[in-house]
Order: C-alpha cells, then sequence, then structure tokens
C-alpha cells in the first residue's frame, strides 16, 4: 500500500509559505449554464425563495445576467449580504429530542451563490489537486469511506499476520466545521497558494455571515456567525479540507482521516513504541 513520505514536524507548517501560481476563476455563460442546467429541482430555495426548479427552467434566459453579476462580485470581492445569511433546520440525530445538542444543523443558503460556489469550487479543485493529503478520504474524488476502511484494514491486517500489536486512537472533533477560525484559514488558503481576487472574495464570503433557526413556520433572531465554514453551502467542505490539510504533517504515526474524522495509529514492535501516540497527541493539541 502506497503511504505518503512523513513530514518534518520540528516546523509549523503555516509557517511555511509555498510559491505557487495565482490561481484564477473564469465566469462564463458556458459554465453559468451548465450549472444552471444542472440544478436539483428538488432542493430547498433557502432564504433567498428563488427555487432551484425556477432556475433551471429558465437557465437560458438568466444565463448572461447571472455571468455579469458573478464576474462583479468576484472581481469587486464583495458577495452580497442576501448571499450571506442561511436558515438553520434542526435535524435531530440520537438521543433525547428536548436536547438541542442531540440535533444537527442543517444549513440553507442561497442557490445563486452556490452556483457560484460550484465554478470557484471546481477551478479550485482542479488547480490543488496535488496538494491534498493523500491521508483524506472525506468528499474527495476517488475517495470515500470505504477506501479510508480498506486501507486502514490492509494495515492491520498486515502488521497483526506479522506478529505484532497495535495501538489506535479515534478522534473526533466537536463542531469541527462550525469552529474553524476565519483568520487562521485565510493564512492556510494563502499558504497553499490563494491569493488576488480569489482569497477577497473568500475572505468577504465568510465575513459578517449571519443565520436564524427555522422550526416550521418560526424563525429565532438573527444572529452573526463569527466562525466556522458555513455547511450547507458548496464551498464549506473544501474550505474545511484545507484547513485541515497540514493535520498529518505534525505526527509521526499513521493516519487516515475523513473530514474530521480521525484515526492514529502505531505497529507495536518493542516496549516504546506505543510512547509515539502520547507524542502525537500532544503534537496534534499544539496543532
Amino acid at each position: 500500500m502506497a503511504t505518503c513520505p512523513t513530514e518534518d514536524i520540528t516546523t509549523c507548517p503555516s509557517e511555511t509559505t509555498s510559491s505557487y501560481d495565482r490561481i484564477t476563476v473564469q465566469f462564463d455563460k458556458k459554465s453559468v449554464l451548465r450549472k444552471l442546467q444542472h440544478l436539483k429541482v428538488d432542493k430547498s430555495p433557502g432564504p433567498g425563495g428563488i427555487h432551484p426548479a425556477l432556475l433551471k427552467n429558465c437557465a437560458s434566459a438568466v444565463t448572461k445576467p447571472l455571468t455579469a453579476i458573478f464576474q462583479e462580485s468576484y472581481y469587486s470581492g464583495i458577495v452580497p449580504n442576501d448571499w450571506k445569511i442561511a436558515d438553520i433546520s434542526p435535524l435531530f440525530k440520537k438521543g433525547s429530542k428536548s436536547d438541542p445538542g442531540n440535533y444537527r444543523p442543517v444549513s440553507l443558503t442561497s442557490v445563486l451563490c452556490k452556483v457560484m460556489e460550484s465554478i470557484i469550487r471546481d477551478t479550485v479543485v482542479e488547480s490543488l489537486k496535488d496538494k491534498y493529503s493523500c491521508f483524506q478520504h472525506g468528499f474527495m474524488k476517488h475517495r470515500s469511506c470505504l477506501t479510508n476502511i480498506l486501507e486502514s484494514l490492509e494495515a492491520w491486517t498486515k502488521a497483526l499476520d506479522e506478529g505484532y500489536g497495535i495501538d489506535l486512537i479515534y478522534l473526533d472533533y466537536r463542531k469541527a466545521f462550525d469552529t474553524v477560525p476565519h483568520a487562521r484559514l485565510i493564512e492556510k488558503l494563502k499558504s497553499l497558494g490563494t491569493s488576488g481576487k480569489l482569497l477577497d472574495w473568500i475572505a468577504n464570503f465568510l465575513h459578517l455571515r449571519k443565520m436564524r433557526v427555522r422550526v416550521r413556520i418560526s424563525f429565532s433572531e438573527w444572529v452573526e456567525v463569527l466562525s466556522g465554514v458555513p455547511q450547507g453551502c458548496v464551498l464549506g467542505p473544501l474550505l474545511f479540507l484545507l484547513f485541515v490539510n497540514d493535520l498529518p504533517d505534525w505526527i509521526s504515526s499513521n493516519i487516515r482521516m475523513f473530514a474530521d474524522d480521525t484515526k492514529i495509529w502505531c505497529i507495536i514492535k518493542e516496549t516504546d513504541d506505543g510512547l509515539m501516540l502520547q507524542s502525537d497527541l500532544e503534537n496534534l493539541v499544539k496543532w
């Protein structure tokens, strides 16, 4: 099984600035029309009230003005305020239904903004395709929960067949998507070569976002979102993956990730081998 080389963890990866070409996003009528034609008509219209079915059926008529709006937003680095609001629908997970902590917040955001985000995401994913950690299996093309499990089981089975033990730790970050600090995320995007108008647009996209909770036909008051990547939008998963992309560089043990779900393990050949995991946990705290 192929593995990535382990980086030197004595230097903080976020302090190392790499020099990649600037990523430029092109908005043309052809790409906008294609995105509109592939909208899923069974999705919610979000707080903007524009239903995906309407946009899809009128794709040819609205492509030109939407292309102009997307270009203006991108080149000015300003995201309309109506695109930075979200209605939160609580989705019950398990446990007591009276405990708010047992609900997963699902964000309903502007469909128009999602179309623009989708074009930006495609460009960023293609431009940074060689930069993603090979240990990350979440939200990645040709990778999944299944590939994550198969690679892990292969490594564990091999170690056990050779007569060694395995120390394994499962990690999960509480409210991982909601607690990503915006300033630190922007710095990590810079280190990956994101700059100029794209970086300005993403920074504005994250700034001064607001949300409210919707239960049936009732709404809470609007509150400002001070941290985190927006769940329910197109760019959210990508931004989170870029934020945690350098996490494997901080540890010496084996690692596999599915978004924020992480497992690290080491093969026990000698008595002191297990101490490596403790050292890795301390490094993850620093990270």
